[in-house]
């Protein structure tokens, strides 16, 4: 797939922070962006089971305030929060671990729409300080520019052609573009920059293959 990927990188704004969790400090990764599309058709490319499969993965439970999902080959967990066209949460569980993902939907000011994503997770603060928010920001852009190439084409994005895509070129300056991104928002919200960059610079390297992956408990 061909890309600007400066200009995708750059439609996201993304934001780190800590937030208290069930009496402990847990780690906010956090990206928002605009689509050109209505909320209606957004919503819809989120919480349609028959859609979702196009732009991220496939899904399969019972997809209800209340119920589980379960994504192949990925994370499962529990609906907690649907409001219709506005907000959804769910848990995000893997590997025995349990992070929450929530996203909300909002008119945008010169029309479209308005996505913002959370996912927070309780995270040792050593693996946190080897890894840094791109361990799941980078994640987290691959599916927001899935989500924009399906509402904008109504393309089927294959999940291992997307997997295949980050070891060309141009999927490979994606990830660096994307963790770089990431680790300016890192050492916005306190981080020290050349630890911020040691971790960006291993995340990356994770994602494009030329590292062998962490054990990651997110």
């Amino acid at each position: 797939m061909k890309i600007d990927v400066a200009h995708t990188i750059g439609r996201v704004t993304r934001e780190v922070s800590v937030r208290e969790v069930n009496g402990e400090p847990a780690q906010v990764a956090a990206a928002a962006r605009g689509y050109d599309a209505s909320v209606e058709d957004v919503w819809d490319a989120l919480t349609n089971v028959e859609r979702i499969p196009r732009w991220f993965l496939p899904v399969s439970g019972d997809l209800r305030l209340g119920g589980r999902y379960q994504l192949e080959g990925n994370a499962g967990g529990e609906i907690v929060r649907c409001e219709p066209l506005r907000a959804l949460e769910i848990t995000w569980e893997m590997h025995g671990q349990v992070s929450w993902l929530s996203v909300d939907l909002s008119e945008g000011p010169d029309g479209g729409t308005r996505l913002r994503l959370e996912h927070v997770a309780h995270v040792p603060e050593e693996m946190w300080g080897q890894l840094g928010p791109g361990v799941v920001g980078i994640g987290w852009d691959q599916a927001l520019l899935g989500l924009d190439r399906h509402l904008a084409t109504g393309a089927t994005v294959d999940p291992q052609e997307a997997v295949a895509w980050l070891s060309t070129e141009e999927g490979r300056a994606f990830v660096h573009r994307s963790s770089d991104a990431w680790c300016a928002a890192s050492v916005a919200a306190g981080a020290e920059p050349a630890s911020a960059r040691t971790a960006a610079d291993r995340v990356a390297a994770m994602y494009t293959g030329d590292e062998a992956p962490l054990e990651m408990e997110l």
